[in-house]
């Protein structure tokens, strides 16, 4: 057993591959995810229903937060995300050696397909958009850089599920029921499976109005890794997804991600 020493004075264990959580860095990156992740500003009452916390300890983690800039006070004294978050974000996306090759591919299938194109990679059950190049009309999506979403309501998360085993996606995702965002979401494990096996056939995801209402979105993986980790998808209104469109958008997708995939190979990026 091996043990890392912290400043507060708890001690961190590894034992067989297993790691103890220090709960006060777990706290701390807790709350920070859910301040980010909420729409609206968080009353520290929020906070402490959400979490369960103690609130002699919550807030003082608040106030260190808050003190170092990693989140802000409202006028009404409620917690949004602050600017050290947005530093720290960016730096991951100046040092990641896959992003620098991404940007003229988005845009590249931007400008064919002329729908908002999006790149992400998959986190444990859920993905994280990395890159987004709009559409030609912009009224359409907002960005969505830096935000999370759960796997199975994403083309970009279905795409990049159906590279691992039924048994794989079930550990990584659970059993289910899982999170619903619009009514035609796939909220159970065996819905699932079957559309990860109509992927697998196809190689090429697709998703209509499951995480927003209106749109239908496509979306391929970016061979470089095995199994995939990154994908890229198109969003597509549904008022014009007809088959030629899809048709013609996949096409483009699998292009522009084989292109990608070499060019990322050749750099020794894995």
């Amino acid at each position: 057993m091996a043990s890392l020493d912290v400043q507060d004075g708890a001690r961190a264990e590894t034992s067989g591959g297993d790691v103890k959580l220090v709960k006060s860095a777990e706290r701390t990156i807790a709350i920070l995810e859910l301040v980010a992740a909420a729409p609206q500003p968080l009353t520290t009452a929020e906070i402490f229903k959400l979490t369960g916390y103690p609130r002699s300890s919550l807030h003082w983690l608040l106030l260190t937060l808050l003190e170092l800039n990693w989140i802000e006070q409202t006028p009404e004294g409620a917690y949004r995300i602050g600017t050290h978050a947005l530093l720290c974000g960016t730096a991951y996306l100046d040092r990641d050696p896959v992003m620098e090759h991404v940007s003229g591919i988005l845009e590249k299938v931007r400008n064919a397909t002329t729908f908002t194109t999006h790149y992400a990679r998959l986190d444990r059950s859920d993905v994280i958009y990395l890159a987004t190049r709009q559409a030609v009309d912009r009224r359409r999506l907002s960005s969505r850089v830096g935000r999370k979403l759960p796997a199975q309501v994403t083309a970009l998360g279905k795409a990049i599920l159906s590279e691992y085993t039924d048994d794989e996606v079930r550990q990584r995702l659970g059993p289910g029921p899982y999170t619903q965002l619009t009514p035609k979401t796939v909220t159970g494990f065996d819905a699932l499976q079957t559309e990860l096996a109509e992927f697998r056939k196809t190689g090429h995801a697709v998703e209509w109005e499951q995480n927003t209402v209106g749109l239908c979105c496509v979306s391929v993986v970016v061979p470089y890794r095995i199994p995939g980790t990154d994908a890229m998808s198109c969003s597509i209104p549904v008022e014009l997804a007809t088959d030629e469109v899809l048709a013609g958008t996949v096409a483009t997708l699998q292009s522009a991600a084989a292109e990608l995939a070499r060019t990322l190979r050749a750099a020794g990026i894995r």
